[in-house]
């Protein structure tokens, strides 16, 4: 099997965070490639950076409306990418562990909207530098989003890190907006400001998946279900059992989730383990 198939392959047997992965790379490869063929000399920008990254001006917006998405698939430079994308294939498998691959999805592309947003508004009310322009690339908003959210979801969540030991999600969580805070005053504040845009949403997302009174992003959720088609003819079942077995589940899902936040992860047995694995996945 050659390497293009053994990739292929990957690809399409992978999930959801393997597939952005695997996405991001091909696109970083791409700029590569472009950039050597192009020639381009020092402080050029290449024509696919220019046309898929996020301008700092509105009116931007009315010539590449896309960009306000596709700018979280491009990168400055190795080190950029990898950091990101080593961000993402942890916190995106725990991520995974609790919602379904489609939320995770949601969350990396509406992360980077609101990230390009609040981009955008801070380098127009808040500029940097006077009369200059800058662009917006990088996946950072739409994994911000993602950190931010599983760690609004499951707090007390503990991981274990080399050298120091059992941290939990939310200590993390604090450290990666903090950074962020502190970053605004140095030469990349546009970018943070969307790091904070991904992290806003993230965390507003989840709460009002908890909380009815929280109703910012109920018409966005919407666009992303499926809408029912009106059936020829009405058949009417009974719901009784369907219902119970939802409220089983639920009650089942709240009860192993407080145990995880008064004790962690690691001290659920493997049929809990295997309970909440299956309810990620629908």
């Amino acid at each position: 099997m050659s390497v293009i198939d053994e990739i292929k392959r990957r690809y399409i047997t992978g999930n959801i965070v393997e597939k952005l992965i695997f996405i991001n790379i091909a696109v970083f490869v791409i700029t590569i490639l472009v950039s050597v063929f192009q020639g381009l000399y020092e402080g050029q920008i290449n024509w696919l950076v220019e046309w898929f990254s996020l301008d700092d001006e509105i009116k931007s917006l009315y010539t590449k409306p896309w960009s306000i998405v596709s700018y979280g698939f491009l990168h400055a430079d190795f080190l950029h990418i990898l950091m990101n994308l080593m961000v993402l294939y942890f916190i995106g498998n725990l991520f995974l562990e609790y919602f379904t691959q489609k939320q995770l999805l949601s969350f990396y592309l509406l992360g980077t909207f609101f990230g390009g947003i609040l981009f955008i508004f801070s380098q127009n009310y808040f500029p940097l530098f006077d009369g200059e322009t800058s662009i917006l690339i990088g996946a950072s908003a739409g994994i911000s989003a993602i950190f931010i959210g599983i760690a609004a979801y499951i707090p007390n969540y503990q991981l274990k890190l080399r050298f120091i030991g059992f941290v939990k999600l939310w200590h993390l969580a604090a450290i990666w907006i903090g950074l962020d805070v502190m970053a605004l005053i140095g030469n990349n504040a546009g970018g943070h400001f969307a790091h904070l845009g991904g992290a806003l949403f993230g965390f507003l997302y989840v709460k009002k998946a908890s909380n009815t009174e929280i109703k910012i992003f109920d018409k966005i959720a919407n666009l992303f279900k499926k809408k029912k088609k009106s059936p020829l003819k009405t058949v009417h079942k009974s719901k009784v059992k369907k219902k119970t077995n939802t409220n089983l589940n639920q009650q089942q899902i709240d009860d192993i989730l407080d145990k995880i936040s008064k004790s962690g992860y690691d001290t659920l047995t493997k049929a809990e383990k295997d309970f909440l694995f299956r309810q990620g996945k629908k």
